[in-house]
């Protein structure tokens, strides 16, 4: 018999012992001899990169599952990882009957681990809280991509859920891996330690042109409304929170990280412009404003525009000087410190000197030292912060309104209601009109919820 049939069996056989287990924290780490088996739901670009990574840690570590809505993805997703591991064959021991499609999926790649293993889950955001909550019934170490949520309703739902993680002593990683930098965290430290002054101004932009799935025709014939949006994911607010929420979190999130706080409002504006046959229902540019207690400010400027002027960057103003976050993309981020306000080579105080590892290596590496090692690990609040963060500036631009942290967190406009029960023949929770356009955001029309 298979091996991934006989773990099923012994899976099955021992449900019941597992359930009286549930109640007692569960040892959810491993030794460094023994094997992390690894599950992914959501085989998409991200999630393929997530188990390149891990696969990559030091140690005894294999893929034996995986789960997609789209059987076209999974196979994608595990033919890249083959060749990516062919000199390491050991490290992918997934059966084809522990390859999963459907939106029931995510139960039977889970189904297969044991407790203390980990799942990678990395479908568009909207199915976060619900494939997490079953992971801690598992009493599975998880890894998860940003965003955590989209919507108020599902961030009250992962904190609920993550209390019973922290119960049971459960490892999460949350895919912010700027916080994970080198550079980046000698930055923190040096701007904690006042080499910049206070803060009082912080500028942060991702200004490019089309990204991902935000641009998006109209349904074709063949596919559902559901499946497509999900397919073309960025490009609708319920599933991802759309160009604000997956593209400009990182950047909010590393500034937010170097203030060492939240801010407590935002204010903003956006356009839609060139529109053409598109039905997404991003705008085109967001420019945020946020407001910290202290009253410093962060400015967030997004584009997704072809032929304009581009920037990937983050700064951090102070008293005494100013500070380089990240200088193109997410890696190298070539953090640095200069003397006065402007980047000037002749006032440069401090540069990262080393050569910079991969943030998103260096996330992995730490999430399985503290599995392997039973040391506090959790990023979920942290995660939930920077997602709310996040999506108050996209609510503040989509209603034209200010809007605070706590309404953004208590705001009840649930984007995806009955996401527990989607089959692939469900309707989706967004409908398009008759000509086949979805419904838009529309700033000082619509003030308590980004759409209709």
């Amino acid at each position: 018999m298979p091996a991934n049939n006989t773990r099923r069996t012994f899976l099955k056989s021992s449900a019941a012992a597992i359930a009286t287990s549930a109640a007692i924290a569960p040892k959810a780490y491993a030794a460094a001899s023994q094997t992390t088996q690894i599950a992914i739901v959501g085989c998409g670009g991200r999630g393929t990169g997530a188990v390149k990574n891990a696969l990559k840690v030091k140690g005894p570590m294999k893929l034996v599952s995986m789960a997609d809505v789209f059987e076209k993805n999974l196979k994608n997703s595990y033919g890249n990882l083959a060749k990516v591991f062919k000199n390491k064959p050991e490290r992918l021991d997934v059966a084809e009957e522990c390859k999963f499609v459907g939106f029931d999926a995510y139960k039977k790649a889970m189904d297969l681990l044991s407790p203390g293993d980990v799942v990678i889950l990395t479908t568009p955001a909207a199915f976060r809280w619900l494939h997490y909550s079953y992971a801690i019934e598992k009493n599975l170490n998880v890894f998860m991509e940003k965003p955590v949520t989209i919507d108020g309703p599902g961030s009250l739902k992962m904190l609920e859920v993550n209390k019973k993680a922290i119960e049971k002593n459960l490892k999460v990683g949350v895919g912010l891996m700027c916080r994970h930098c080198d550079a980046r965290r000698e930055l923190f430290d040096r701007i904690q330690n006042g080499e910049i002054g206070d803060i009082n101004l912080l500028r942060a932009y991702r200004m490019a042109g089309p990204t991902g799935s935000a641009e998006t025709g109209k349904k074709p014939e063949g596919i559902s409304d559901l499946m497509y949006q999900i397919k073309r994911f960025h490009a609708f607010l319920w599933l991802s929170g759309g160009a604000v929420s997956d593209f400009l979190i990182h950047n909010i999130d590393e500034s937010c990280w170097m203030k060492n706080d939240w801010p407590i409002e935002a204010k903003a504006s956006g356009g839609r412009h060139y529109r053409g046959d598109f039905v997404d229902q991003n705008f085109d540019n967001y420019a945020i404003e946020y407001t910290f207690k202290d009253g410093a400010k962060l400015m967030v400027n997004g584009r997704t525009m072809p032929g304009c002027h581009p920037e990937f960057a983050s700064y951090a103003h102070g008293t005494k000087g100013m500070a380089v976050i990240s200088t193109s993309s997410h890696s190298p981020a070539k953090s640095r410190i200069y003397k006065g306000q402007k980047e000037d080579e002749a006032n440069l105080l401090w540069a990262y000197p080393d050569k910079e590892k991969s943030p998103y290596q260096l996330e992995w590496d730490h999430l399985i030292d503290a599995i392997r090692n039973d040391t506090p690990y959790n990023e979920v609040e942290r995660g939930v912060k920077a997602s709310v963060v996040t999506s108050m500036g996209r609510m503040a631009a989509h209603t034209g309104q200010v809007i605070t942290y706590d309404q953004m967190l208590n705001c009840e406009h649930n984007m995806a209601p009955g996401i527990e029960t989607l089959t692939r023949e469900s309707e989706s929770p967004l409908m398009p009109k008759e000509d086949g356009t979805y419904p838009i955001p529309y700033p000082g029309l619509v003030k308590d919820r980004e759409y209709l």
